[in-house]
């Protein structure tokens, strides 16, 4: 959960404004600071030049950080210098990331309650404060979350304000426009953030469904098993049978901003497993301890159509989420069984532990009902994916190039990764059974590419991405401006396309 910080855009002077500590910066190479670190510097009687570069040799490499004291002579007591790294290098998402390593130092720092800081801009492409607010603000965010919910002794530091500060009067109504903006985005990546790393006893599918049902500005319908039944979704039930939790199918709907300017009808689909013990072909103790982030596509969607009511874009947006938990109880499905899924194909149960592809199997027949031009279905999938991919990128494929390519752009540009898999014909031969129409698993080589292959199936007279986020969802380490835990994964990824 991210501390409760404050955000805000002040006109002044950086030397005259109070504050505990100052941020400045320094580009990688540069001896002699100009703009509002040089300013700074001349009011410090060249304090900066002479004896952090010159004397410390801080030579602004990126990510590297200098505290100074400022003995009173500016409004602010501390100035905590970050290097920018070269100025060729640096892009809107490494000021992102940049400004997440700037709050997790602050908040180690003592007696950091106010950060003001200068606006970032030059060497992204052009001066351009509403995108450097939002940047910054995006990082910051994201950088001061932490899931601490359940700790008794909470010790981090606490920053209680955070402030852009620049003298131009229409720099700072740029900056505000790029605050707010990114207020919205951090939100939504912290939201799902919190749900993937709650336990799973507390997210559970019901309780997805009552978060779903708590958002504002959107049209909520959630199926119980019963109704779930009468839709058909037997390969969504049959993963379900094993949990004394009940199954629930979500369906979040934003109708657009104005009706009348639609263009676009969009249905985004998350894997709800709220926690995955891989049923009977149970996991290794290993395996199993973290797999209650398999509901991250969820979380994910949640994020993403909770601040519809913010952003307005002009499409309809569909959120679908098939929640159930994958447990070996009395009634759990088994290998071997069949099972008939929405479209009436049936599907030999090969591995109980390939159970988030049954459950999107429904959810995307449940999509192409929906008379939407465009499916896209996020999921932690495979093994597989990790193993390619590693927890940098996500995979992404799908039945239309186009679709494929405005997704990794719109991921690039939120400052996620993802690297598109094949779906070569050869792999299908792998899923054949002999009994039914499809083995829910193939070959383990090329599970990634099978896993999609199978689930094509389900697609009908769509544009469909799907994005595997298996490594990316949920990290070991602290990586770029998360810290260990869930990421988020997607969310920025899916705002881009749906606003773009």
């Amino acid at each position: 959960m991210a501390d409760k910080l404050e955000l805000n855009v002040e006109k002044g002077l950086l030397e005259e404004t109070p504050a505990n500590v100052l941020v400045l910066n320094l580009y990688e190479g540069v001896k002699i600071p100009s703009g509002a670190t040089g300013s700074i510097d001349i009011a410090l009687n060249g304090l900066i030049t002479k004896f952090v570069i010159g004397q410390e040799g801080f030579d602004g490499k990126f990510g590297s950080m200098y505290t100074l004291q400022t003995y009173g002579k500016i409004g602010a007591e501390k100035i905590l210098l970050v290097g920018m790294g070269k100025a060729k290098d640096f892009t809107p998402n490494r000021l992102r990331e940049l400004s997440a390593k700037v709050i997790k130092k602050c908040k180690k720092m003592t007696n950091a309650k106010r950060v003001i800081s200068v606006l970032h801009g030059a060497g992204i492409g052009g001066y351009d404060p509403e995108l450097s607010a939002r940047m910054i603000t995006e990082g910051t965010l994201l950088g001061s979350y932490t899931f601490d919910k359940y700790k008794t002794d909470k010790k981090t530091q606490k920053v209680n304000e955070f402030v852009i500060v620049d003298m131009d009067e229409e720099n700072c109504k740029k900056a505000k426009a790029g605050m707010k903006k990114g207020k919205i985005i951090a939100s939504a990546v912290n939201f799902t953030r919190d749900l993937s790393n709650e336990q799973p006893s507390y997210a559970t599918p019901s309780k997805l469904a009552e978060i779903a049902q708590s958002l504002k500005d959107v049209e909520v319908k959630v199926y119980d098993r019963d109704e779930i039944a009468k839709m058909g979704m037997g390969a969504f039930l049959g993963v379900a049978r094993g949990s004394s939790q009940p199954p629930k199918f979500i369906h979040i709907k934003y109708n657009g901003s104005n009706q009348k300017l639609i263009q676009r009808k969009i249905a985004i689909i998350g894997k709800g497993i709220c926690f995955d013990s891989g049923g009977l072909d149970i996991k290794p103790p290993s395996s199993m301890l973290n797999m209650k982030d398999d509901m991250s596509g969820a979380a994910a969607i949640l994020g993403v159509m909770s601040v519809m009511k913010d952003l307005k874009p002009s499409c309809e947006v569909h959120g679908i989420i098939a929640a159930c938990e994958n447990m070996p109880g009395a009634s759990a499905y088994k290998p071997g069984d069949i099972l008939t899924a929405k479209n009436g194909k049936t599907i030999e149960v090969d591995n109980t532990d390939a159970e988030g592809r049954l459950t999107l199997a429904d959810a995307l027949c449940y999509a192409c009902d929906l008379d939407v031009d465009e499916v896209v279905d996020l999921a932690t999938l495979t093994g597989a994916c990790v193993v390619a991919l590693g927890s940098v990128a996500s995979g992404i494929m799908g039945n239309h190039q186009p679709t494929i390519d405005k997704l990794i752009k719109c991921a690039n540009a939120g400052g996620e990764k993802m690297w598109q898999m094949p779906m070569f014909e050869d792999y299908k031969d792998s899923l054949k059974s002999d009994i039914a129409d499809m083995k829910n698993t193939g070959s383990r080589m090329g599970g990634t590419q099978i896993a999609g292959l199978f689930l094509q199936n389900f697609v009908k007279k769509v544009h469909w991405a799907h994005i595997d986020i298996a490594g990316t969802a949920y990290i070991e380490k602290p990586q770029n401006e998360f810290c260990k835990g869930a990421t988020g994964a997607g969310v920025r990824t899916l705002i881009n396309y749906i606003m773009s």
